[in-house]
């Protein structure tokens, strides 16, 4: 008789930090009955991914599966772990289980493709529980930078499962429920198999900073300013913008919110009651009509995203609204690795219009949503798996933590993505492997990574462009020169000649000398056009473009 495993698939997260998407089942081999926890995004960059909207896992190895496909549980409403539901729901067709705050943003992410709100379903936390074919599911709270944030216990046949999210160990978060020890102990106490647990800032070795640590500085500084305040931080990061809304208004400040992100934040929060008490408000066409020295904004774009506000202020004017000398903008927030270059481009603008640009530099105006170090070691202690399985971090992060639960004398693997393990044993082990990777969105079709038409941009973006069109009349001769259109190269080559007009020289001699066999067959046709156009681009250039080359013939 085969024997039942529990598994444990990462599609998106491991080995990279976002695109979270982790597969759980229990079952015979290849018959599993299967969960998934998490399906977030990850956002493209000019550099390798030019003109894409989203980056997406790609679940093709789920989708193949999804008759054995019970459900989906979404640990808290960041991007990078909800962000990819309304794409994938119709190709998954199951329940979808989240928390309160979650459910709603979870929802309006729905909407947009049409989908009901029965899609979601709302749960409690901790004892309540959800059954999913083998598992037992429930929803154990835990603080991070967004409200309502869960971690997950699996129960299955093979035992506990218990699944971070992403978390710190803070018990003042100010929004939100605080991490609570004894709670987690108890959970805990029965014996838990393997803890599937957040690595992101397993290379800090400082324990993690309260949300609450942040309020006497921020009042400081908001309080001598002058002129207008302007703060950014990330618009899930509820607590901080009550911390932050707080400071201006007992500094005497009209806050403002700006940024679709920022303001669907606040609602979904107030909505579900996560967030109370919160300062009122007013719109920008208010905010333009007083004096600078009363109004604080709060805006979108901590990680210089150029339609954000933050950005849009820099470029000189949003809502009306622009920041002069004298002004002060507020970083209240950490770069994430990557984007650097547009926060710095913001800084620069900001500096240009006489804005003075505070950022966290000293560690003053931000702490983080994930546990440090010594308190992934403190979660190992309370929680005291059998296994270890590190998850959302890149390699580094994933290997780093796996040697921080062996030197305890825990078991523990680095398992990236498309890795499955089996859990069932004293040990993890690798069970196979599965082919996995990206998906992009792209305007509003979904591609895939490998499918060459973000290479073929990229290639164009390097070295430009040239389309070369061709008349043939019926007796397959050329009828007229060959013209080109170029795009994305100099006008004129080394010969100070234009650069269309030595290529439209070089194509006609090809013409020229090009025998009968040639012209009858488009493809070698094309092929000797296209061999042509980029050899007299390089000869005059440097570069060697991509060429379109189209035939026409006649009769």
């Amino acid at each position: 008789m085969v024997a039942q495993r529990a598994i444990y698939l990462p599609l998106g997260g491991a080995g990279e930090i976002g695109m979270n998407a982790y597969v759980y089942g229990y079952g015979k081999p290849d018959q599993e009955r299967l969960i998934l926890v998490d399906l977030g995004v990850t956002f493209p960059d000019m550099d390798g991914t030019p003109g894409v909207n989203l980056i997406l896992p790609d679940i093709t190895w789920l989708k193949e599966r999804r008759d054995r496909l019970e459900a989906i549980f979404i640990t808290h409403a960041h991007e990078d772990h909800v962000g990819a539901v309304g794409h994938f729901y119709e190709q998954l067709g199951v329940p979808i289980y989240a928390r309160a705050f979650t459910s709603n943003i979870a929802r309006r992410k729905l909407e947009e493709y049409g989908i009901g709100a029965d899609a979601v379903k709302t749960v409690g936390a901790w004892p309540e529980k959800v059954k999913a074919g083998p598992f037992e599911v429930s929803f154990l709270p835990i603080s991070h930078s967004i409200p309502e944030s869960s971690a997950l216990v699996l129960d299955c046949p093979d035992g506990r499962i218990v699944h971070t999210g992403d978390f710190k160990l803070d018990q003042t978060p100010l929004v939100g429920e605080a991490y609570d020890p004894a709670l987690w102990a108890e959970v805990a106490k029965p014996g838990v198999k393997a803890l599937v647990c957040d690595s992101t800032n397993v290379f800090s070795p400082h324990a993690g900073r309260s949300e609450a640590t942040l309020g006497p500085d921020i009042e400081k500084l908001v309080s001598d300013a002058t002129g207008m305040v302007v703060a950014t931080t990330f618009a899930s990061n509820v607590a901080r913008v009550k911390t932050l809304a707080e400071a201006g208004d007992r500094a005497g400040r009209s806050i403002c919110l700006l940024g679709r992100a920022m303001r669907r934040m606040i609602e979904a929060s107030i909505e579900t009651g996560v967030l109370t008490n919160f300062p009122n408000v007013i719109g920008p066409e208010d905010a333009v009509q007083m004096p600078r020295e009363n109004v604080m904004l709060l805006v979108t774009g901590s990680q210089g995203e150029r339609r954000a506000a933050s950005a849009q202020l820099a470029r000189g004017k949003y809502n009306g609204l622009v920041l002069k000398e004298g002004d002060t903008f507020l970083f209240s927030s950490k770069t994430i690795p990557g984007n650097e270059r547009g926060v710095i481009r913001i800084i620069n603008q900001f500096s240009e219009l006489g804005v003075d640009v505070i950022d966290d530099s000293n560690g003053l105006y931000h702490v983080s949503g994930h546990a440090n170090r010594p308190d992934l070691a403190a979660m190992h202690d309370i929680v005291n798996p059998q296994m270890v399985i590190p998850m959302h971090g890149e390699h580094r992060h994933l290997r780093e933590h796996a040697k921080l639960a062996e030197s305890k004398g825990r078991a523990g693997i680095v398992a990236v993505n498309g890795m499955m393990l089996n859990l069932s044993g004293n040990a993890p082990t690798v069970a196979e492997y599965v082919e996995t990777g990206r998906t992009y969105l792209d305007g509003s079709v979904q591609i895939g990574a490998m499918d060459g038409v973000v290479r073929d941009r990229i290639r164009m973006a390097l070295n430009g462009h040239v389309i070369v069109t061709v008349i043939l009349d019926e007796e397959d001769e050329p009828l007229g020169d060959p013209w080109c259109d170029v795009m994305g190269l100099p006008a004129q080559g080394r010969g100070n000649a234009p650069l269309v007009d030595v290529l439209e020289a070089d194509l006609s001699q090809f013409l020229g000398r090009a025998g009968a066999k040639t012209l009858t067959d488009d493809s070698k046709l094309e092929e000797g056009l296209r061999r042509t156009a980029r050899q007299t681009t390089n000869d005059e250039i440097g570069k060697k473009p991509e060429v379109t080359v189209i035939v026409s013939r006649l009769g």
